[in-house]
C-alpha cells in the first residue's frame, strides 16, 4: 500500500513540476499586464515582449562568456538575463513614448511591437548566427535552479519540491510565484500602487488630485516590460537553453487573456495562469493518442476562448444592465 501511495505521491509530483515549468512564463508575463491594466494601459506588446527578451538573453550570455570565459556559467546567464530584460524595457520605453508622447493608439502600438519583434529576431538571428531558426549551434548557458536540500530521505516531498529529477526547480520558477505578493505588495501598500489604482479608475480625477499621471503610467508600463522580460528571458534560459524563432508560441496573449479571465485581480490572474499552464500540460500529454499535432495545438487556445466566454456570461449575468 505505501510503496502504491509513494508511486502515485511521485506522478503528481511530476505533473505539479511540469504544471510549474508552463505557467512560469505565462504567470509572469500576466503579472506585468496586470500592473499596465491597473493603471489604464493595456499592454498588446507582451508577445513582442517575451521574444525579445527571449533573444537577447541568449545573446547575452553567449557573448559574456566569451568575454568573460573565467566567470561561471550562471554568470554568463545572469549577464544575459539583464541584456533580455533590459532589451524588453527599452522596447516598452519606445511603445510607452509613441503612446504617451506622440498619442498613438495603444493597442495598435502594441500589435505593432509585436510584428517588429517577430521580424526583428529572425532577422538578427540569421545575420548573428547564420541560422533563421533557432541559436543551437551556439553554446547557451542556462539560470540555476534552486535545489531545497536535506530531503533525500522523503522521495516524494523531495519531488514535490526539487522536481521530478529531484534537481530543483528554475531560478524563475520561484521568482514568478514571489512575484505574486511582489505584485500584491506594489499595487496595494506602495504609493505609487495606489497611484496607479487611482489612474486607471479616473486619470483625469487623477490628475486634479495633483498624481502625475503620464509618469506612473510610463512606470506601470516599463514594470510590465521588465515582467515580460523575464518571462521571455525564462524560454530562453531555463525553460530552454537556446532561443527559437517564434518561441513564445503565444504564452503573451495567453496572459493577456489570464487578466480578463482573473476580472483584473492578483488571484484571479493566478488562477487563470495555472489554468493555462495545466491546459498546456495536458497537450504535452495527449501526445500518446493517434491525433493530428494541428489539434492538439488548437487544445489551448481552445480553452482559452471557452474560459472567456464563460467569464464575459458571468459578469453579464451580475451586472445586466451593461
Amino acid at each position: 500500500m505505501s510503496a502504491d501511495l509513494t508511486a502515485w505521491g511521485l506522478l503528481a509530483a511530476g505533473l505539479f513540476a511540469a504544471l510549474l515549468r508552463a505557467t512560469a512564463p505565462i504567470l509572469l508575463a500576466a503579472l506585468g499586464a496586470l500592473v499596465s491594466e491597473v493603471a489604464g494601459c493595456v499592454n498588446v506588446a507582451l508577445e513582442g515582449l517575451m521574444l525579445i527578451a527571449a533573444f537577447f538573453g541568449v545573446m547575452g550570455a553567449v557573448q559574456a562568456a566569451h568575454a568573460w570565459p573565467a566567470l561561471a556559467p550562471w554568470g554568463h546567464a545572469a549577464i544575459g538575463a539583464a541584456a533580455g530584460v533590459l532589451a524588453a524595457v527599452l522596447l516598452t520605453g519606445l511603445l510607452a513614448f509613441f503612446h504617451l508622447e506622440l498619442g498613438a493608439d495603444l493597442i495598435v502600438g502594441g500589435i505593432a511591437i509585436n510584428l517588429l519583434a517577430a521580424g526583428l529576431t529572425v532577422f538578427l538571428l540569421a545575420g548573428w548566427v547564420g541560422d533563421k531558426g533557432s541559436t543551437a549551434a551556439l553554446a547557451s548557458p542556462a539560470l540555476p535552479a534552486l535545489h531545497v536540500p536535506g530531503l533525500a530521505g522523503w522521495p516524494v516531498l523531495d519531488h514535490w519540491l526539487n522536481g521530478d529529477a529531484a534537481r530543483g526547480h528554475h531560478l524563475l520558477i520561484w521568482g514568478a510565484f514571489a512575484a505574486v505578493p511582489a505584485v500584491w505588495l506594489l499595487l496595494h501598500r506602495t504609493r505609487a500602487g495606489r497611484w496607479m489604482r487611482a489612474v486607471g479608475e479616473h486619470p483625469a480625477a487623477a490628475q486634479g488630485a495633483g498624481i502625475p499621471v503620464k509618469r506612473i503610467q510610463y512606470l506601470a508600463l516599463f514594470t510590465s516590460g521588465a515582467l515580460a522580460g523575464l518571462a521571455g528571458v525564462y524560454l530562453s534560459l531555463g525553460y530552454l537553453t537556446l532561443f527559437q524563432a517564434d518561441m513564445s508560441a503565444g504564452r503573451g496573449f495567453l496572459a493577456l487573456a489570464a487578466v480578463f479571465l482573473g476580472a483584473r485581480r492578483l488571484a484571479g490572474t493566478l488562477g487563470a495562469s495555472l489554468l493555462f499552464g495545466a491546459t498546456a500540460v495536458l497537450t504535452t500529454r495527449l501526445g500518446w493518442l493517434s491525433l493530428p499535432p494541428q489539434a492538439l495545438q488548437m487544445l489551448p487556445p481552445f480553452i482559452t476562448l471557452c474560459a472567456l466566454a464563460f467569464a464575459g456570461r458571468r459578469f453579464s449575468s451580475r451586472n445586466p444592465t451593461t
